[in-house]
């Protein structure tokens, strides 16, 4: 018989804003959070936030936000996935899945046919699990001072339609990474 791992279902909500205090209430206060710190990237703050509260905390978040990319010689937009977090105690109950979920469900308003995102190799099947796929390709990504980077990261794709396939190609964001 499996435990109740999370009493009460837990709710995905939409958050009119995620600041640095609702990111340490979920990651606590360290100087590298999500550990890519040593990748050296700047990063694009999300837009649209989803959080999971548990006992009055905020426990679990997803940001998204709309990128300009190319892929090969095509010029579209996809929806950029970031800064998911499960607060420590937490993890292992399923949140990381809802949280994505809820982001994604939204994500397939906004237009753009897949979703990008960039892990640690570690995390690459827990997405996996999520349904995203990793790319073969490498992604390049703008930096300040208009600088190219090839992104360090596993960058990983998902469709948000059912129609949506993936063409193979050179990618490139022209943008900062989120």
């Amino acid at each position: 018989m499996s435990e109740n791992r999370f009493p009460g279902a837990p709710t995905v909500v939409r958050l009119p804003a995620y600041t640095k205090a609702d990111q340490e209430e979920i990651l606590g206060s360290s100087s590298d959070p999500f550990g890519v710190a040593s990748t050296g990237l700047t990063w694009l703050p999300k837009e649209e936030h989803f959080g999971i509260r548990h006992d009055d905390r905020l426990v679990a978040h997803a940001g998204l936000l709309r990128l300009p990319v190319a892929i090969g010689d095509a010029e579209t937009e996809m929806v950029g996935v970031g800064g998911v977090a499960v607060a420590p105690g937490m993890q292992r109950r399923g949140l990381a899945r809802l949280v994505v979920e809820a982001a994604l469900e939204h994500a397939r308003t906004m237009g753009p046919r897949h979703a990008l995102l960039f892990c640690r190799p570690p995390l690459v099947s827990l997405y996996q699990r999520l349904g995203w796929h990793p790319l073969d390709e490498d992604v390049l990504v703008e930096q300040p001072e208009g600088r190219l980077v090839t992104m360090p990261l596993r960058t990983m794709v998902t469709p948000l339609r059912d129609d949506a396939r993936w063409s193979p190609g050179p990618v490139r964001l022209f943008s900062l990474p989120m």
